[in-house]
């Protein structure tokens, strides 16, 4: 998965140097509008790097979005495994982006999930891709639609605090069978 390439994009696992970008993505305001916590550095540093042990693990993980114009990491894109049991729509693989407020609305999250998905189905042969964000969070279930995924329900996010953050506690979940990626390949 490491080194996908789109025509504006090069998605890749992330390096020391991307940590300054890495701590911005996670703590900005508006990128985080939709988490229930903003990271600090030393849980960045730990989530980035548990995202790079992941993509060697599994061949998949959240990856950097690297502008190929000019080489600047736009945000993450990626495939991840959901592997806890406290999801009722686990075991499976999901797909996922944040994207920094100066890339948001030029189509980088649909062109990385596109190759996101192309490499699930035609390298991984998973059966299934799922998505899921908070039901308020329109401009990702719009991304989740150009993909061609289908909702099939909405849930209660098992590690939100409704006493803290009600507003995020509500999730749609979207999914796209390998049957239906071929056929929309086609």
């Amino acid at each position: 998965m490491d080194g996908l390439q789109t025509d504006r994009l090069t998605l890749r696992r992330w390096r020391a140097a991307d940590r300054p970008v890495f701590h911005r993505l996670n703590g900005d305001p508006v990128v985080m509008r939709f988490f229930d916590k903003h990271l600090t550095r030393q849980e960045a540093d730990a989530t980035m790097d548990r995202w790079n042990a992941g993509l060697d693990a599994n061949r998949m993980s959240f990856l950097a979005a690297e502008r190929r114009s000019d080489g600047t990491v736009i945000g993450t894109i990626g495939l991840s495994p959901v592997v806890e049991d406290i999801y009722s729509f686990a075991p499976t693989v999901q797909i996922g982006w944040r994207l920094l407020p100066e890339a948001e609305g030029q189509g980088y999250a649909t062109e990385g999930a596109r190759a996101c998905l192309a490499y699930g189905f035609d390298t991984l042969h998973l059966p299934e891709i799922v998505a899921q964000c908070v039901v308020e969070n329109r401009a990702s279930e719009a991304v989740m639609l150009r993909l061609g995924m289908r909702l099939r329900g909405t849930f209660d996010h098992p590690k939100v605090s409704a006493g803290t953050h009600p507003h995020l506690v509500r999730h749609s979940l979207y999914a796209l069978s390998a049957d239906d990626w071929r056929a929309a390949q086609t």
